[in-house]
């Protein structure tokens, strides 16, 4: 599967999600996306990108925005997580990484001293008709929900090339 790149379609991959459901990012047509990959669920900067995004949810909204997280936990483990921290919006399990793959966000980390695969802190906004419009790599959580708000309302206003 290509990589999906600036201007161009997303995929039509159906994945499970939370609530019991099974998602396709084109279900969404006709409304702007906000889809983050975090690394793994119920760790701290993970835990806090979430909460993060969860106390801006209204504004998002109010953009007519969707907010779906992805990672590669299990479906039980998004399920966990979400009830726990009381996210207002769905949690993708990408087990077998098919969505982590047409993002390209596995990368080569290293964690103690030891280079393991894993999801590269990522954000992409897509837009109503399904065309990723921006991206964002190696984000610090710190910020990133307001910076992701305000390019969502430049494309929005039309002001985003």
């Amino acid at each position: 599967m290509p990589v999906i790149t600036i201007g161009k379609a997303v995929p039509k991959i159906e994945l499970h999600a939370t609530g019991d459901q099974k998602i396709k990012l084109t279900d969404f047509h006709g409304k702007p996306i906000v889809l983050y990959f975090y690394p793994k669920a119920s760790t701290p900067g993970c835990t806090q990108e979430g909460l993060d995004f969860s106390a801006a949810i209204a504004k998002f909204r109010r953009q007519s925005a969707v907010i779906l997280g992805v990672s590669r936990d299990s479906l039980k483990a998004q399920e966990n997580f979400k009830k726990k921290q009381g996210f207002p919006f769905e949690l993708i399990a990408d087990t077998e990484e098919k969505l982590c793959s047409a993002f390209n966000v596995i990368k080569m980390k290293s964690m103690y001293g030891k280079q393991v695969r894993g999801i590269e802190r990522s954000t992409f906004l897509i837009d109503e008709g399904g065309r990723l419009r921006q991206e964002w790599r190696k984000v610090k959580v710190k910020g990133h929900v307001d910076e992701v708000l305000e390019t969502l309302k430049a494309m929005r206003a039309g002001k985003l090339a």
